[in-house]
C-alpha cells in the first residue's frame, strides 16, 4: 500500500492530508497557520498536527504553494538581465536591466536577420556583477527558436549564470507577454531553489525520505527538477489545487467550484473533470504572463476578511486580518483592554475600535532604523504582546486614527506586523455555529461595533452576515459572467433596480429578481460549510459540500496526475514552396502537408511521453487534436492557413519509481 501526504500552504491556514493512493482514502488531516515570514514553520506544524504514525512509508509528497504568486505580487526575487531579440520593449518590464540586439524571425520561422552576437556579447558583459540570471526573449522564437537557443548557449559560456528562455515557457505568440513570462521565471529561480532546499530540511527532520511533486498553475504535477527550471508555473498553484481536490470528493464531472479560505474566495469552472483555462495566461501582480493556468477568479472575502463598520454601513475584505476571538484565546489581556470604559461608552469613534496589532517578524535594530520615530514607538509598544490601538495610542500619547491611518499601514505591509479585529469568523462565534476560540472577545468586538453604529450587537451580527452572504452571491454571478466572456460589473450596477432587488435579503412590496445558476457548486474550504448554504437560496442553487471539504486543496495536491502539453503548428512557408514545422524545440520544412503533421505528431508525442517517463510517470495515456484552419472563400477557393496540433500526455506518479 502506497502513501501520499499532500501539503497546501495557503494565505491563512497550511492543510495536510495523508491518503491512501490507491483509494484516496482520507487516513489523516490537519492544519496549521501559515507562516508567511518562512513557510517550512507552518508546513511542520502541519506535519506535527497529523500525528502519523509511520512517516518513514510515506511514498510520495505533494506541495501547492502560494511563494511564487506572492513573491511576484512583492517584487521579490534575483536581478535579472532581459535580452530582447529583434524587438524594442513597447510595454514595461519587470527588470531594470536589459538589452536589445539584432535577429528575430517572422511569422514563417524565417530569420529577419542575423543573430547580432557581437552586440549580444557586449550586452552580456554589461550585466556582470548586476544580475544573477538571464532572460531571453526573441521575436516569434515561438516559430524558430534557434536565435533563444544560440543567445542562451553564448550567454552561459560568457556568464556562468541559469538562463531561462521564452519559448522553453510558453508557445503562445506574443513577445511582451513571453517576455515578462521569462523575467519573472528567471527572477523567481532562487527563491523556489531555496523554499525546495528547505522543505526537504523539514521532511528529513520529519523522517520522510520519499520524492517530493508540486503542484502547477493548471492543476497537475510536476517533479522538483522542472519547478526549478520553470517556477512560474507554480503561481496559483493553490487555487488549481482546490479544483482537482473537489472534483476528487464529490466525484462530479461538470461543476462550478468555489473554495473559501482565511483569505480568498477563488471560484472556477470545470467541464469532464477538467478546469477551465484562461486562454491569455494568468495575471499575477498586474504581470500578464502566457503561463498555462485554470481560469480561476479570486475574491478578497474568507473567514478572516476585515469587517469593518461604519455609520452608515458594513464592509467585508479584501484585507485578511487575525479573528479577535483567535487573537483573545492566546492573548486573553486583549479583552481587558477592549473593556476600557472610554471604549464602552459612546457610539462615534474615528477609527475601528477593536483592532489591535500584534508583532509577527522581528527586525534588527538597522531594519527598524529605516522606519519612523512614531513606526518605531509603535514596535516597541508591541514587541512582547499584541495591544489594542486605543492602548497603543494612549501610551504613545497619540490618537487613534492618526496611529492607524498614517502610521501602521507600512508596518503591516512589510509584514512586520498584523492587525487583529471583527472577521466573519468572530460572527461564527457569536452564533455559537462555531466556538473553538474566545466566544467572549467575539462578543464583546461585536458590542463595540454595534456601539459605534448605533444599533444592538444583535442587529449588528444579523447585518454583518447578511453582507457576507451578499457578497458570496455576487461573487458566484460575476465569476459565471466573466466565464461567459462578458465585462458587466454587478457591484458597478448595484444601483439597478433589477441587481439591486436580486441581491436583497427577503421579498419585496411591489416585485423581487432572481438569478438562477443551474449547475452545481461544490464548495471546498474551512469556512464553506458555514456559508455557502446561506447564499444558496439567493440563487438557486444546488450546491454540494463533500466531506472533507475542509482540507480539498491538500487532497487536490495528493490526487493530482502528471500532465504534459506540446502545441504545433504547421504553415505554408510565405513566398516559397513548402511547410515549416514549428515546435517548441525546433523548426523544419517539409514538401508535403501531410508529411509536415506527421512528423509534428509523432515528435511531440515522444517529447510529452519521454517528458512524462522521466517525471516518474506511469505509462501516459497520449491524445492528439488537429484543427485544420481553413479560410472558405468565394467561388469555391479555399484558402489554407494553418493546422493546429495539441498532444496531451497524462500518467499517474509511478510510486515505485519516484
Amino acid at each position: 500500500m502506497h502513501i501520499i501526504l499532500g501539503i497546501d500552504t495557503g494565505g491563512t491556514y497550511t492543510d495536510g492530508v495523508v491518503i491512501e493512493a490507491d483509494t484516496r482514502k482520507i487516513l489523516k488531516k490537519a492544519k496549521a497557520r501559515t507562516t508567511p515570514h518562512d513557510l517550512t514553520i507552518g508546513i511542520k506544524e502541519c506535519i506535527d498536527n497529523l500525528a502519523y504514525d509511520d512517516l518513514a512509508s510515506i511514498s510520495m509528497v505533494a506541495l501547492s504553494t502560494t511563494l511564487a504568486t506572492n513573491a511576484i505580487v512583492e517584487g521579490k526575487g534575483c536581478e535579472v538581465g532581459v535580452v530582447l531579440i529583434g524587438r524594442e520593449p513597447k510595454e514595461k518590464l519587470p527588470v531594470s536591466n536589459y538589452a536589445v540586439v539584432g535577429g528575430g524571425h517572422n511569422p514563417a520561422g524565417m530569420p529577419y536577420e542575423p543573430l547580432d552576437e557581437e552586440a549580444l556579447i557586449k550586452a552580456l558583459d554589461k550585466f556582470k556583477g548586476k544580475v544573477s540570471a538571464i532572460a531571453i526573449s526573441g521575436f516569434f522564437s515561438v516559430m524558430n527558436p534557434e536565435h533563444e537557443l544560440r543567445a542562451k548557449e553564448i550567454a552561459r559560456e560568457r556568464l556562468n549564470l541559469p538562463v531561462v528562455c521564452g519559448h522553453q515557457l510558453s508557445t503562445a505568440l506574443g513577445l511582451p507577454e513571453r517576455t515578462v513570462t521569462a523575467a519573472l521565471n528567471a527572477r523567481l529561480l532562487p527563491i523556489i531553489a531555496d523554499w525546495i532546499r528547505a522543505i526537504k530540511s523539514v521532511l528529513d527532520n520529519s523522517e520522510i525520505k520519499a520524492p517530493i511533486m508540486i503542484v502547477k498553475s493548471d492543476g497537475s504535477l510536476m517533479d522538483i527538477a522542472a519547478a526549478l527550471e520553470k517556477p512560474i508555473e507554480t503561481i496559483l498553484t493553490g487555487p488549481a489545487a482546490s479544483i482537482v481536490g473537489a472534483c476528487a470528493l464529490s466525484g462530479k464531472s461538470d461543476a462550478i467550484i468555489l473554495d473559501m479560505g482565511g483569505t480568498t474566495t477563488d471560484i472556477a469552472m470545470i467541464r469532464n473533470y477538467k478546469p477551465k483555462l484562461n486562454d491569455e495566461g494568468a495575471v499575477v501582480g498586474g504581470w500578464l504572463t502566457r503561463v498555462r493556468a485554470a481560469e480561476i477568479y479570486t475574491y478578497g472575502l474568507g473567514g478572516d476578511s476585515y469587517i469593518r463598520a461604519t455609520a452608515e454601513k458594513i464592509t467585508v475584505g479584501p484585507e485578511r486580518v487575525l479573528p479577535l476571538c483567535f487573537a483573545a484565546e492566546q492573548h486573553p489581556h486583549l479583552i481587558k483592554e477592549l473593556s476600557a470604559p472610554n471604549l464602552m461608552v459612546g457610539m462615534y469613534a474615528d477609527y475601528q475600535k477593536t483592532d489591535c496589532f500584534m508583532l509577527v517578524k522581528k527586525i534588527d535594530d538597522e531594519a527598524k532604523s529605516k522606519f519612523r520615530a512614531e513606526e518605531r514607538m509603535i514596535l516597541d509598544i508591541i514587541q512582547d504582546r499584541p495591544h489594542s490601538l486605543d492602548c497603543i495610542a494612549k501610551r504613545a500619547n497619540a490618537s487613534p486614527y492618526i496611529l492607524d491611518y498614517y502610521l501602521t499601514r507600512r508596518l503591516i505591509e512589510s509584514g512586520i506586523i498584523v492587525r487583529i479585529s471583527i472577521t466573519p469568523t468572530d460572527i461564527l462565534h457569536v452564533l455559537g455555529e462555531y466556538t473553538l476560540w474566545s466566544r467572549a472577545a467575539a462578543e464583546l468586538g461585536v458590542a463595540l461595533l454595534a456601539s459605534q453604529m448605533g444599533i444592538s450587537p444583535a442587529e449588528f451580527v444579523k447585518a454583518a452576515e447578511e453582507q457576507v452572504v451578499k457578497d458570496i452571491s455576487i461573487a458566484l454571478l460575476q465569476s459565471l459572467v466573466g466565464m461567459q466572456g462578458e465585462q458587466f460589473s454587478i457591484k458597478d450596477n448595484m444601483k439597478n433596480i433589477f441587481v439591486k432587488r436580486m441581491f436583497e435579503a427577503g421579498s419585496n412590496e411591489f416585485f423581487g429578481c432572481q438569478a438562477t445558476i443551474s449547475t452545481p457548486v461544490v464548495g471546498v474550504g474551512a469556512p464553506v460549510k458555514a456559508w455557502l448554504p446561506k447564499a444558496c437560496d439567493r440563487l438557486k442553487m444546488v450546491i454540494d459540500i463533500p466531506d472533507h471539504a475542509d482540507v480539498a486543496n491538500a487532497l487536490g495536491a495528493a490526487t493530482a496526475n502528471i500532465i504534459e502539453t506540446v502545441d504545433a503548428i504547421i504553415k505554408p512557408m510565405w513566398g516559397m514552396a513548402g511547410f515549416g514545422v514549428h515546435l517548441p524545440w525546433e523548426f523544419k520544412v517539409f514538401d508535403i502537408l501531410e508529411e509536415a503533421v506527421t512528423y509534428a505528431t509523432e515528435a511531440a508525442q515522444e517529447w510529452a511521453r519521454n517528458q512524462l517517463l522521466k517525471s516518474g510517470a506511469e505509462e501516459p495515456k497520449v491524445s492528439v487534436s488537429r484543427y485544420d484552419n481553413i479560410a472558405y472563400c468565394n467561388y469555391g477557393v479555399d484558402f489554407y492557413i494553418e493546422t493546429l496540433v495539441q498532444v496531451v500526455a497524462v500518467g499517474k506518479p509511478n510510486l515505485e519509481l519516484i
